[in-house]
Order: C-alpha cells, then sequence, then structure tokens
C-alpha cells in the first residue's frame, strides 16, 4: 500500500494496490497490521455507506466531537468526489488549513482523517457513493457542521455553492468564525 503525507500532519492518502485482470480487479483496502507497522493504529467500529445521486451534493463539513470522536477512513466505491479534510484543533499550527482529495472508484484512493478535523466531500459524478471506517460510533448529542462555503476557509470546491445540492442541516450549518473547536492541538 502506497501512504503519502498531506499538508495537513496526520491526514494521510493511502492507495491500495489493485490486482487486476480481464474479470476486474482485487485490492485489500485495509489490514490493521501491515498499517500498524506503519505507524498507523486505529481500531475502527463503524463502517458507513453514503449515496450521492446528483453531481454537486455536498455532505459537510462534519465532525463528531469528544468524547466520540472519529478517526475516519474515506474511499469511494461508485462515482467520484473531492473530499476535503480541515483542521479544527485549537492551537494547531495548521488551523482552519484544508486539504483536498479527488476519491473515485476508477484510482481506488482513501484518505485517512484523523479525530480533530472537519470533513466534507462534494460529488463529481451522478451516483457516487463513499464507504468509510469509523474509530468511534455515531452519537448524536456531538455531532456538528461547519458551513461548506465558508469564506474564512475558502475551499476550492470547484462548484458553485449557490448550486450545491446540501441538506437543511448543512444549509443551516455555523460559520468556520463561530465554530467553538472541542478539539485541541497536541503536537
Amino acid at each position: 500500500m502506497q501512504i503519502e503525507e498531506t499538508a495537513l500532519p496526520g491526514v494521510v492518502i493511502l492507495t491500495p494496490r489493485r490486482f487486476g485482470d480481464d474479470r476486474g480487479f482485487f485490492s485489500e483496502v485495509w489490514n490493521r497490521e501491515v498499517l500498524k507497522a506503519r505507524g498507523i493504529d486505529i481500531d475502527f467500529v463503524q463502517d458507513n455507506h453514503s449515496l450521492s445521486r446528483q453531481v454537486g451534493t455536498v455532505r459537510g463539513l462534519h465532525y463528531q466531537s469528544p468524547p466520540h470522536a472519529q478517526d475516519k477512513l474515506v474511499r469511494c466505491g461508485a462515482g467520484a468526489v473531492l473530499d476535503v479534510a480541515v483542521d479544527a484543533r485549537a492551537g494547531s499550527p495548521t488551523y482552519g488549513k484544508w486539504v483536498a482529495v479527488e476519491l473515485s472508484a476508477a484510482n481506488g484512493t482513501q484518505l485517512l482523517i484523523p479525530k480533530g478535523f472537519l470533513h466534507g466531500f462534494a460529488t463529481l459524478l451522478p451516483d457516487s457513493e463513499l464507504l468509510y471506517k469509523c474509530s468511534d460510533v455515531y452519537a448524536p448529542a456531538c455531532d456538528g457542521a461547519v458551513h461548506f462555503a465558508d469564506p474564512d476557509l475558502a475551499i476550492e470546491w470547484g462548484l458553485d455553492p449557490a448550486k450545491a445540492v446540501l441538506s437543511d442541516k448543512d444549509r443551516a450549518a455555523q460559520s468556520f468564525r463561530d465554530f467553538k473547536s472541542p478539539f485541541t492541538y497536541e503536537g
């Protein structure tokens, strides 16, 4: 498995090897022992799967606060998305900085997003499916969101924010400026 650091320490791009032939391919997308040997030791407890039918659907920027903060390993099973992680750890030298990675069924790339980061994605193709592993279970009382098009973050989504397909929760999400981070940088 290829492991690539990003500009945000802890946010890592994982690209599994694919073994293909005329029938398709096989790929091992997660192996605890292999990744533990490379310094990535996470106990995932929940798998999620989302389908976004329309191009320009945006989900996020979401977080789950302590005591149920989540590490996430995100991959695209069908279609393609622009996946975004934003450092939300108070005191971090990269607080408010973001990285974006195209995840697609074709490229097989995955993004590992640690606790303390906001997460969101925008669909690039219709019927895009995102699959992700989480290190803690969903806890509604700890669930939160920051508006994806916040000008203080200036994320380059590659779409017109006014035309984004959003949930009511994401449409009403708070600004980054009003966000009181429950995460602390421990670097």
